[in-house]
């Protein structure tokens, strides 16, 4: 990094900070500091929203997967903007008409406090942990590829964020999402034009497609029912419709956001401007790793992405085999240049299927390469990670972005980073606050609950920077924060839709339910890990629904009503 890229991202960082803490100066009440006075106009709402769902994870990973998948990832959001009529015209009504500060309190006036309780809990734990990834995700990847400390990494990041949360509350979180969706768009359509700029010139766009669709990369839409593919047209609306509604409808990273509202029809607005806005930004992060794919095709990539990893097998006993693979590459590389070249003015299926059969051979080649990263790790006693999904964008950023822009693209990633994790460790300080510690203690004055949600907020960051202190990479990152709000999500959205649309349905039924729906779903999870049976995290949601609501009713019904009014 050069001083220009320096100066770029610190500069846009510490004006986001410091615009965020004195716009939000001066909140003396609960409603200030917890709902941001309800000031917030529908786009601050929507805007925040999407800010509050597109973590860094989404600005490093997303391209990574298309990179290696394709475009099939856009599916998982199919289930949104079902999710996002549903939740206008059923949740936030209830919240708006009962004032709730949380989303936990609806479960109190319908059931009872034990079930707002175990709710508000399970909120907490995942929360908690997304908060720690959204903070690990950026330090890991960072940290390996610009040799940055990843402790001190993780406590500037945590602590960048702290300072204007704790600060300035909802309404400090709203006011910098606005600013770092900005900055984040910018970086994103900046990064696209240059690397259609730097295709060969005979090389349009629409070119780029068709080479991209050569090798599968443009297959958008999987209309199959095995479970085998984990993103397809029926697990995007059917499980990515019921994670949809319980993320939006049920956490309170995502209610605090719409909660801000300055009404109803702000609110609502707000929903449906992020439902109609997030699939084709999704769309075009995907298309953007994409392009990169297609400037791989013409620039010879690395075995492997993750600098890391490679260092690790070049300083082992599998050296020689490494390099074997990387002279393969090379040969093929040379091979698929000439096909590409045909194929550009000459589009033959005979072209095309030839082109696709030596990326099936690099990709052959990149698993053999991760093999051997794995063996080198384990001879050095090293943890170290060989699948570099996570790496592909960061390393096209790094080596092929003019000074300056490197910084604006870090800084993107950094401030993605920075929005999702305010917005966590806010709900989390406003569940914490509202649902545990207003519940269970004597009344407090305002000027005591605001200084409870400041300090909940801040143990809140000081735990999620000890949680991304310990993280460990998954298989990709944005399936790993998936993943866990997938374990949690089923079985709270089923508390709510019990509390919506089964009246006859009491407090302890539900307690009882959701407490063993949820070990139930914990163990589907380890069964499919340990390949026991096959069932996609993404399924996890609906089935998590569909368990919680059949054994309450089943309880319910089989209990005398005395028993469990």
């Amino acid at each position: 990094m050069q001083t220009l890229d320096w100066i770029v991202l610190i500069g846009t960082l510490f004006l986001i900070v410091v615009y965020g803490t004195y716009q939000s100066r001066g909140s003396k009440n609960v409603k200030d500091y917890l709902k941001g006075g309800n000031t917030s106009k529908w786009w601050t709402i929507g805007l925040s929203v999407m800010a509050t769902q597109a973590s860094a994870i989404t600005f490093l990973s997303t391209p990574g997967q298309a990179f290696n998948d394709g475009m099939g990832f856009v599916q998982f959001y199919f289930g949104l903007p079902i999710a996002m009529v549903v939740i206008c015209m059923v949740f936030i009504p209830l919240y708006h008409k009962l004032k709730v500060y949380t989303a936990y309190e609806f479960l109190e006036n319908r059931f009872d406090l034990k079930t707002r309780t175990l709710a508000a809990i399970l909120f907490l734990i995942q929360r908690g942990l997304a908060a720690g990834i959204t903070i690990f995700a950026p330090a890991i990847i960072l940290s390996a590829v610009l040799g940055w400390n990843l402790l001190l990494l993780n406590i500037i990041i945590g602590l960048l964020v702290i300072i204007y949360t704790v600060s300035g509350g909802t309404k400090a979180v709203n006011v910098t999402q606005k600013h770092q969706m900005v900055v984040i768009f910018t970086g994103m359509i900046i990064a696209f034009i240059l690397i259609l700029n730097k295709l060969p010139d005979n090389i349009s766009f629409t070119n780029a497609l068709e080479i991209a669709g050569a090798s599968g990369k443009m297959e958008v839409l999987d209309f199959s029912f095995d479970f085998n593919n984990r993103y397809t047209v029926w697990s995007g609306l059917i499980g990515g419709t019921f994670l949809m509604l319980s993320y939006f409808g049920t956490d309170q990273s995502q209610v605090q956001r719409y909660l801000s509202g300055k009404s109803l029809k702000e609110m609502q607005i707000g929903m449906m401007f992020n439902g109609l806005l997030k699939v084709p930004m999704q769309f075009f992060i995907l298309i953007v790793g994409v392009m990169v794919f297609v400037f791989y095709q013409f620039n010879q990539a690395p075995t492997n992405f993750n600098p890391t990893a490679t260092d690790v097998v070049l300083n082992s006993e599998f050296a020689e085999d490494y390099k074997n693979i990387q002279d393969q590459q090379a040969l093929l590389f040379e091979e698929r240049q000439e096909l590409i070249n045909a194929f550009a003015s000459d589009k033959t299926i005979e072209t095309s299927e030839a082109i696709a059969a030596l990326n099936f051979q690099n990709d052959n080649l990149r698993a053999e390469a991760r093999t051997l990263i794995e063996k080198a790790g384990e001879a050095q006693n090293l943890k170290v990670e060989s699948n570099d999904k996570d790496y592909v964008f960061i390393h096209f950023i790094l080596n092929n972005l003019p000074k300056g822009l490197i910084g604006l693209l870090l800084a993107v990633i950094l401030s993605a980073a920075m929005s999702s994790t305010s917005s966590e460790l806010n709900a989390l300080a406003s569940t914490t606050t509202m649902d545990l510690y207003k519940r269970n203690t004597s009344e407090k004055s305002d000027l005591d609950m605001v200084k409870a949600s400041r300090w909940f907020t801040l143990g809140w960051g000081i735990i999620a920077i000890g949680v991304a202190c310990v993280a460990n990479l998954a298989e990709n990152l944005i399936q790993l924060v998936n993943i866990i709000g997938s374990i949690f999500y089923g079985n709270v959205l089923g508390i709510f839709l019990l509390g919506f649309f089964f009246k006859f349905v009491k407090g302890n039924a539900v307690f009882v339910a959701a407490l063993l729906t949820q070990v139930l779903v914990i163990g589907l999870f380890l069964l499919n890990e340990f390949e026991i049976i096959n069932l996609p995290f993404l399924w996890l949601n609906f089935v998590g629904c569909v368990i919680v609501i059949t054994i309450a009713c089943i309880i319910q019904s089989i209990t005398p009503r005395q028993q469990l009014a």
